[in-house]
């Protein structure tokens, strides 16, 4: 497996375009979307959180805070060749620790239907019912952090 290095990296950075690079290959070009400078930019004040293994990014999540204590985790992308090694729990879990240390209570998401099982083994619950976003099935799901 090699080296793998968990961080926060910033808006605009190398790191950060290469997890927008990530994002659209993994999410939303097989939907055939792509983020816009529009989206992009109201991630500014968000967390972003990558995974990189070897120097390569292998995945990303954003954290966008929502008040009241919750923080939504978006956009959670992981590179294909990298799949099943850990590396989405690792930064889900990762992303929980930093959130309960910026002083966050809870974790919402929004699970792609396909995605569900795998939250819930982290510990988290469903909330209301199926809806559709990005053109694909999606669950509210939350965890007290």
């Amino acid at each position: 497996m090699g080296h793998r290095a968990l961080s926060l990296v910033l808006h605009g950075t190398a790191a950060y375009q290469a997890g927008v690079l990530l994002r659209n290959e993994v999410l939303r070009r097989p939907l055939g979307l792509e983020l816009t400078d529009e989206e992009l930019e109201r991630e500014r004040s968000d967390y972003h959180l990558v995974c990189e293994e070897n120097g390569e990014l292998v995945g990303c999540l954003v954290l966008a805070p929502q008040g009241n204590g919750e923080i939504k985790m978006r956009q959670v992308a992981v590179s294909p060749h990298a799949r099943g090694q850990g590396v989405g729990r690792a930064l889900t879990e990762f992303a929980e620790k930093f959130s309960r240390q910026q002083g966050f209570t809870r974790m919402t998401l929004h699970a792609r239907s396909t995605a569900v099982p795998f939250y819930e083994k982290l510990g988290y619950e469903r909330v209301g019912d199926e809806f559709e976003e990005v053109t694909i099935p999606h669950w509210s799901m939350q965890k007290r952090l």
